[in-house]
């Protein structure tokens, strides 16, 4: 998580003067600020205390009219290297000489050479005192020189000062006076500053166990603004890291996030905790134990009061809402727990956004659909009552210059619910095969891609209908031209994977016929060298199913696409599995009833080949050798 501004915002309220000394020094000008520069560059030989204040107060106030010109004044003078000098415990000083290294290091130009003056060891050291005002000055200090800085970072890294204030706010947990709450801001703030945007300190500060520490905080501390700030911005932070986690489901972070949510009436607060459970939802045990803080109540009466409305915050609530209540589903447990057999409250409000007339909502309703629709049983249910006419509907909607968004979420909840086998006729029935197809003339990859994997898992040994698609011209030449799709990869493999399915599970000619006269045998020929041994399973019975059907009309594109000569390397390949050995022999016994397909076949020696395979250790792929074998000397 990027913070911005953070030095200034968070840190300015503990930068000015005291009073007195602003009224004191309201009309000293510029050369008393040369003068105290002078002094303090011989202090360290000869100064009493009083000058040595009286110097200190001088940059304060000066920093105070005017902070950038005033710590350039300071980098030029070379008073930093004296300030390392003046931060000791002992020192009566050292608390304002950490208040004007806090103050200069609130310009980006003057953190590292806060670092080259040696200025990061001395104020590490300081962190073990117990005067509470040089701990808060020096906290500030080291945060702000952190804040977008590597090498404060580093610095402070090297110097064991994370560890020193982890071990402060450890003791300071339970302390709720005023006081000690500034202070543990300051620190929270320190550590996310030294964390922010890196990873090994990240882990770092995970490793020291500082997770149930800021958890604990949060709890106790809920009512202070400030801090409560704090912690959830180093959530935020350290919540990216897939080892912060696994912490964090050790706690009640869920409990607490959930508590604090339900206080908030702000927009920006409420973006700030999002911004944290955004993260943490991403793992699943957290995700039950949001479902069971309450979280999912909460987000469902955001978009009560959010939908109808057109104001920039609610639409941007609205979208966060309900998004966090779509990745809460994508875990198992919290999802069937939401689910509760079809009868949930949740699962009937979340029904009711798809036909919403907020896209948003009509989004979430249709990707909370296809996250339901992760096991036959939901599936089932959802089919059996009436959920595939609402997605149809919604579909119809987004036909015409519709909402890309909205088509994809639809059409893969459509995928997932046609998995179950008793589910794929129903669906036939209803229509879906005739509503995905409206989306053929799409120009949109994501869309494309889902709209023929539901089509294919529609058609999974439905006969009647794969011979009704196959013999579909315009499906057809969209598959065949989707299959040179090289730019997107996803949409190539299901084209080729659909092509395929429509012969294996009609076995009819006409669809055949039509797969070769649309171009389509060289893509599926292509689709038998693939990297995935099931799209080449699925290429080569396919291919089997050709040759059995329809070898004198493919033949000529068989042979174009040299077919034989790749079954030759996929049966000489040691790396072939079995079952693409196996089914390569049964293609070759199919295609030698082609006069020009046998020739190649007894021009490649195939029967050495093939008789190597006799002694195969899959005893299948034995057998079936020894009968090609047979056959391929006969037609010899």
């Amino acid at each position: 998580m990027k913070t911005s501004g953070l030095s200034d915002n968070c840190y300015a309220y503990l930068g000015t003067a005291s009073q007195d000394v602003a009224e004191h020094f309201s009309m000293m000008g510029k050369n008393n600020l040369s003068d105290a520069l002078k002094k303090l560059k011989i202090t360290t030989t000869d100064s009493t205390a009083d000058s040595l204040e009286g110097c200190l107060d001088c940059l304060l106030q000066a920093l105070a009219q005017n902070n950038t010109e005033t710590s350039e004044k300071i980098q030029k003078s070379g008073v930093l290297q004296v300030f390392a000098s003046l931060l000791t415990p002992q020192s009566s000083c050292t608390a304002k000489v950490a208040n004007i290294i806090a103050e200069v290091a609130r310009n980006e130009f003057m953190r590292n050479p806060c670092v080259d003056a040696g200025l990061i060891p001395p104020l590490v050291q300081l962190l073990n005192c117990k005067d509470q005002e040089v701990l808060l000055q020096t906290g500030r200090a080291l945060g702000n020189i952190c804040y977008d800085s590597h090498e404060g970072r580093n610095a402070v890294d090297h110097a064991g000062g994370a560890h020193i204030v982890v071990d402060h706010i450890r003791s300071l947990c339970n302390k709720t006076d005023p006081a000690s709450e500034k202070l543990l801001t300051v620190f929270c703030g320190m550590l996310m500053n030294y964390s922010n945007e890196n990873d090994t300190l990240q882990s770092q500060l995970i490793n020291m166990g500082v997770i149930p520490t800021l958890v604990k905080l949060l709890g106790i501390h809920c009512q202070n603004a400030a801090l409560t700030e704090m912690c959830l911005v180093a959530f935020g932070n350290l919540a990216e890291l897939e080892s912060s986690k696994e912490q964090f489901a050790y706690t009640n972070i869920a409990e607490e996030l959930v508590k604090l949510f339900k206080k908030q009436i702000e927009h920006d607060k409420k973006e700030m905790i999002f911004e944290v459970l955004a993260p943490l939802a991403e793992n699943d045990v957290i995700k039950l134990q949001l479902v069971e803080a309450g979280l999912v109540e909460c987000l469902l009466e955001i978009v009560q009061k959010t939908v109808d409305s057109d104001k920039e915050d609610d639409v941007a609530e609205l979208k966060t809402a309900s998004d966090l209540m779509v990745l809460l589903l994508l875990g198992d447990e919290s999802m069937q727990k939401l689910f509760e057999g079809g009868k949930g409250s949740v699962f009937q409000r979340v029904l009711s956004w798809i036909p919403s007339n907020s896209h948003q909502l009509q989004l979430a309703g249709a990707l909370a659909i296809a996250n339901f629709a992760r096991n036959d049983g939901n599936c089932i249910h959802m089919v059996d009552n009436g959920i595939v006419q609402k997605l149809m509907d919604l579909l119809d909607r987004h036909v015409e210059d519709g909402n890309v968004t909205v088509q994809h979420a639809a059409l893969s909840a459509l995928r997932n619910l046609a998995i179950p086998v008793v589910n794929k006729a129903k669906m036939l029935s209803a229509g879906v095969a005739e509503a995905v197809l409206k989306f053929l003339r799409s120009e949109m990859p994501p869309v494309q891609f889902k709209l023929l994997g539901t089509l294919r898992m529609l058609i999974d040994a439905q006969a009647e209908a794969a011979e009704q698609l196959g013999k579909n011209a315009k499906l057809v030449e969209r598959l065949v031209e989707w299959c040179e799709a090289k730019d997107h990869a996803g949409v190539m493999g299901e084209s080729n994977r659909l092509l395929s399915a429509l012969i294996r599970h009609s076995k009819s000619k006409d669809v055949i016929r039509t797969i070769v006269q649309s171009g389509g045998i060289k893509h599926l020929v292509t689709m038998a060298t693939s990297e995935h041994v099931i799209m080449q399973n699925e290429a080569l019975v396919a291919l089997a199913l050709i040759a059995a059907l329809e070898l004198v009309t493919a033949e000529k594109d068989l042979e174009n696409a040299q077919l034989v000569q790749i079954l030759h390397r996929l049966l000489s390949d040691d790396r072939s599995a079995p079952e693409i050995k196996y089914n390569s022999m049964v293609l070759i016994c199919a295609l030698i009833g082609s006069e020009p397909l046998q020739k190649e076949v007894q021009s490649m020696a195939f029967l050495e080949v093939v008789s190597k395979l006799r002694s195969h250790e899959n005893k299948t792929v034995a057998q079936q050798a020894s009968l090609t074998e047979q056959r391929l000397a006969v037609e010899s």
